[in-house]
């Protein structure tokens, strides 16, 4: 899967403007938690190479960046969690899920 690193607060005006493109997920990985690294390995397995054409994917370490998932909670009004994915489509937080409820099959069916 290639990533987007998310790094940069100015990088969300970006992804709200490319979400009305085609939707995009960011995903808030702590590398300290092993439900989050869990959670990363089953969307790594089931990533397709065509889905790349579906969603524009975006990776958030949180222990480097912490205060911009903070920032990513006031952009899009939805409250941080550990780990989290969040779909983005016409600049709005279509729907999000963590933990164990992160599930590929499930975000993939929010696109269409």
């Amino acid at each position: 899967m290639n990533w987007n690193k998310l790094t940069l607060p100015s990088q969300l005006e970006e992804i709200k403007a490319l979400s009305f493109e085609k939707p995009v997920l960011i995903f808030k990985h702590s590398t300290r938690c092993s439900i989050s690294s869990m959670s990363l390995d089953r969307l790594l397995r089931n990533w397709k190479e065509e889905d790349k054409e579906k969603v524009e994917p975006f990776f958030l370490d949180l222990i480097a960046y912490r205060n911009l998932s903070d920032q990513i909670e006031d952009f899009f009004g939805v409250p941080h969690q550990s780990p989290q994915v969040l779909l983005i489509k016409d600049g709005t937080a279509v729907y999000d899920n963590s933990h164990f409820g992160i599930s590929y099959p499930e975000i993939m069916s929010k696109i269409s």
